[in-house]
């Protein structure tokens, strides 16, 4: 495992091998990384939010045109069950009425 020397190593190193001319450009070089690097991570951060949120609304489409399909097949369940309900009723009073006539 090779180890990696830090932005201050670094400049210290810079320093020792060059001078302070090297040192200071070392210095500001690794500082406009860190401020790329930064910047890079939150432009693809704010891009990731962007994209779940894109997600989250289909995926909330999905489950509300899901659910309105599942209310209007359970309601057409409900409406079969009351029109058996309703020709049992019916058939078992004509049935009582032949009865207790005949």
């Amino acid at each position: 495992m090779t180890h990696r020397p830090t932005l201050l190593q670094d400049v210290a190193q810079a320093f020792r091998d060059h001078g302070v001319t090297a040192a200071l450009t070392a210095l500001i070089g690794g500082t406009v990384a860190l401020l790329a690097s930064v910047t890079r991570k939150a432009f693809t951060n704010d891009a990731m939010l962007v994209r779940l949120d894109k997600e989250l609304a289909t995926e909330r489409s999905r489950v509300d045109r899901q659910r309105a399909e599942d209310r209007a097949s359970d309601a057409q369940r409900l409406e079969r069950i009351e029109t058996d309900i309703r020709a049992m009723r019916n058939l078992m009073f004509e049935a009582f009425q032949r009865g207790r006539s005949g």
